[in-house]
């Protein structure tokens, strides 16, 4: 279970949330939803402990985060950042590889065991073809499925991703969020496509501008009155055998929402 309790960070003066609480059953999928600068990345930052939040608490299990040690904390959680690993000259198996880290002890190699649960991550994201090419040289859709197995590899319970479908084709788009589905461990993905949200998110928290405009399932969030005053955009809803899809178009100046 991952908590967020009445959570505040700030950049200098320039408040970024705004006492946003959020709690993710263990097995869940979230999603954090919400338009450009409204916080998601901010908050999945404080949620792995990349950020220390000006007020508030964040607890993985009911256990501050920042009382896990850094293995103890790698060996619970998985990441998947935008800001990804660098242009390291490593190869794609070695990269899947870290994943394998938190679990050995200081200057020991990663075993046979270890190279199976890294070949069988890069098998499950459809990449395994790409073990002996170098990180670096590959297109920004092969990184970003290649850093997904690194974190299948490091075999947590509980996984955080950032725009994890950034790059990718719409076959891998859905391929990458139903894996996620079928993993069973507690998740937090930030999403912009809000059609990928509801199809593959249990429960979603829309933001904006740092605090939390609606919280509960697809069907409670995704409604044009929910989601036009925080977008600004028309939303038409179609209820389908999948469960719901969303058309948008730009509101004209008299139906712009105050």
């Amino acid at each position: 279970m991952i908590t967020a309790d009445v959570v505040s960070f700030s950049y200098g003066r320039t408040l970024v949330l705004d006492g946003v609480e959020v709690a993710v059953a263990p097995g869940q999928v979230v999603g954090l939803i919400g338009p450009n600068g409204s916080g998601k990345t901010t908050l999945l930052r404080t949620l792995y402990a990349a950020l220390t939040p000006r007020a508030g608490l964040v607890a993985l299990d009911e256990k501050p985060i920042g009382d896990l040690r850094p293995r103890e904390l790698a060996l619970r959680l998985a990441v998947v950042a935008q800001e990804g690993s660098g242009e390291l000259p490593l190869t794609v198996a070695d990269t899947v590889l870290l994943g394998r880290a938190p679990h050995l002890t200081t200057f020991q190699r990663p075993g046979r065991g270890d190279h199976r649960i890294a070949a069988a991550a890069l098998a499950r994201v459809g990449v395994r073809h790409l073990a002996d090419r170098v990180f670096a040289g590959l297109s920004g859709g092969e990184k970003q499925r290649v850093l997904i197995a690194r974190a299948l590899a490091q075999q947590a319970d509980h996984l955080l991703l950032d725009e994890p479908t950034n790059h990718l084709d719409i076959r891998y788009q859905h391929e990458v969020l139903a894996l996620v589905r079928r993993l069973g461990v507690t998740t937090v993905v930030v999403l912009h496509d809000l059609n990928l949200a509801a199809r593959y998110c249990d429960e979603l928290v829309l933001l904006d501008t740092g605090r939390v405009a609606a919280t509960g399932t697809p069907d409670v969030v995704l409604r044009p009155e929910v989601l036009e005053p925080v977008y600004g955009i028309g939303v038409q809803r179609i209820a389908t055998d999948d469960g719901v899809q969303l058309l948008f178009r730009p509101l004209d100046h008299e139906e712009k929402p105050a």
